[in-house]
C-alpha cells in the first residue's frame, strides 16, 4: 500500500529516452474500457481489472480463492516501506516491466491509461492520462501537476505482507512483491488512503462490480509468493464471489 503522501518528485524518477516517438504509448497500454479480466491476466502484464461476472468465471474464481492458504497476522514490529526497497524503482529483478529504463509508478500508469501524454523528450513520465478507475467506477482525467489524484495500490498491502509472513523475506524478494504489476492497480487517492494497510474483511473496493475481480487479484497475489491471509479475509473473497 503506497503512503498517502507520494510525491511528484517520486513520479518523475525514471530514466528519460530522448527519441522523436516521444508520445507514443508503450505496448502494455490500455485499450479503453475497465482492463482484462484478472482470470485472463495472471502476470498482471494487462491493463486494468475488468469486472467478473457470469457463473463459469465466478466459480472458476472461487476454486483459485479457495486455494490460499489461511494464518493469524503476526506482528508489525520492524515494517517500514524502505524494508521493499525504494519507491518506484526499476531495478527489481525477476518480475515484468523491470530494468525497462522507467520506474515501476510510471510503468503501471501507462499500462493502465488511455489517452497518455509523456513528458518532452520522454518516453517514461507520464504527464497526463485518462484513467477508468476501478475502485470507484469513474473515469479520471489525470494531471501530473495533482500527482496523488491518482496512487498505485499495492493490492496485498506491504504491511499486510510483512505481517503475513515478508518480514522474514530476504529483501530482494520484498523488492519483486512491492514493484509486481500483478500486485499494483492505479487508485483513487482517497479511495486508497481508506484502505490503509487493510485485507478484504475490513476494506472493499466502494464500486461493488468489481469486488470479485479484486479478490481474485488479492488471491494471485498470495499465491504467487506463498503468503497466507486471515481466515476472515478468505472467507470475504470466496463471498465476492458468489454465484
Amino acid at each position: 500500500m503506497v503512503a498517502v503522501a507520494v510525491s511528484a518528485a517520486v513520479l518523475a524518477g525514471c530514466t528519460d529516452k530522448t527519441t522523436a516517438d516521444a508520445k507514443k504509448p508503450g505496448p502494455a497500454a490500455a485499450k479503453g474500457g475497465q482492463g482484462v479480466s484478472p482470470l485472463k491476466n495472471p502476470d498482471g502484464t494487462k491493463p486494468g481489472i475488468a469486472p467478473i461476472t457470469s457463473k463459469a468465471e465466478k466459480e472458476e474464481a472461487r476454486q483459485l480463492i479457495g486455494k490460499v492458504r489461511t494464518a493469524n497476522r503476526g506482528p508489525k514490529t520492524g515494517y517500514a516501506r524502505d524494508k521493499f526497497g525504494y519507491a518506484w524503482m526499476d531495478t527489481a529483478d525477476g518480475v515484468p516491466m523491470a530494468r525497462n529504463g522507467c520506474d515501476t509508478r510510471n510503468d503501471i500508469l501507462a499500462r493502465d491509461g488511455r489517452a497518455l501524454r509523456y513528458r518532452a523528450g520522454s518516453t517514461c513520465v507520464v504527464e497526463s492520462m485518462t484513467l477508468d478507475e476501478p475502485y470507484t467506477g469513474k473515469t479520471v482525467e489525470w494531471r501530473k501537476q495533482k500527482a496523488t489524484a491518482v496512487q498505485i495500490d499495492h493490492v496485498m498491502p506491504l504491511s499486510y505482507d510483512w505481517q503475513m509472513g515478508a518480514a522474514h523475506w530476504k529483501e530482494d524478494k520484498r523488492k519483486q512483491i512491492a514493484n509486481d504489476p500483478l500486485n499494483l492497480l492505479p487508485s483513487d487517492g482517497p479511495a486508497n488512503a481508506s484502505k490503509s494497510d487493510s485485507g478484504p474483511a475490513t476494506w472493499l473496493p466502494p464500486n461493488k462490480q468489481i469486488r470479485c475481480s479484486y479478490a481474485v487479484r488479492f488471491a494471485q497475489v498470495s499465491l504467487k509468493y506463498s503468503l497466507p491471509v486471515t481466515s476472515a479475509d478468505k472467507q470475504t473473497m470466496l463471498e465476492q464471489c458468489a454465484n
